[in-house]
């Protein structure tokens, strides 16, 4: 991986890290001028339970939760949550309860949606919404309305690093903020000032990571 990757923790726990790369990417709905590597705190079970008790925190005493709907392949984090939250040892909300985790898809569309055999856990439930990355809100929009049209209440939307505060009046509780990455930006493909420059883009970047053009 490119040798420009420097490390980001957590101010409230450092085992909590990212990484980050600047640059000019392109993402299918943004031009980004930093590159937020999640590989590390999704994949290493260590830093993923390290990640998953500072969202866990953010909910433990004021959310029921049934159901986490994980995004971006957040899976690993999403079950660490939903077992701190489920902890009979702790005054939760949410205590005892069994935690669904699922992971939906997206259609030819771009929709999200869940098969016949997830709808059961959407439909009447308290759903929290986990992400690796927000950086416009347009996933996590379609994750809201998705929900909804499945019969389901988003409880909470939470994530590893957002650029921004909310979404559809909802707080996004996050481990990482643009605070911590100051000049990070995101713009409209047709109004990137790096490609008004005649800078290339030099990789594609997605939930699943980072292609160099």
């Amino acid at each position: 991986m490119d040798e420009r990757l420097k490390d980001l923790r957590s101010t409230k726990n450092p085992k909590a890290r990212i990484k980050v790369m600047k640059g000019h990417f392109a993402t299918s709905n943004s031009h980004l001028n930093t590159y937020i590597d999640m590989s590390t705190v999704k994949t290493r079970h260590n830093n993923a339970r390290e990640a998953a008790k500072e969202l866990a925190n953010e909910y433990i005493s004021n959310t029921f939760v049934n159901t986490l709907v994980c995004l971006d392949e957040t899976e690993v984090i999403g079950a660490f949550i939903a077992e701190q939250l489920a902890d009979t040892h702790r005054m939760s909300l949410s205590a005892g309860n069994n935690i669904s985790v699922i992971t939906p898809e997206f259609n030819t569309l771009g929709q999200i949606m869940f098969r016949d055999n997830q709808q059961r856990m959407i439909k009447d439930q308290q759903v929290l919404l986990l992400a690796a990355s927000v950086t416009t809100g347009k996933t996590i929009c379609k994750a809201i309305e998705s929900v909804l049209y499945y019969g389901g209440t988003v409880c909470g939307i939470a994530s590893i690093f957002s650029a921004v505060n909310k979404i559809a009046g909802k707080e996004i509780k996050t481990i990482f903020t643009a605070k911590d990455i100051p000049d990070y930006r995101a713009y409209e493909p047709t109004k990137c000032p790096m490609c008004q420059e005649r800078q290339r883009v030099e990789a594609i970047v997605n939930s699943y990571g980072y292609s160099k053009l």
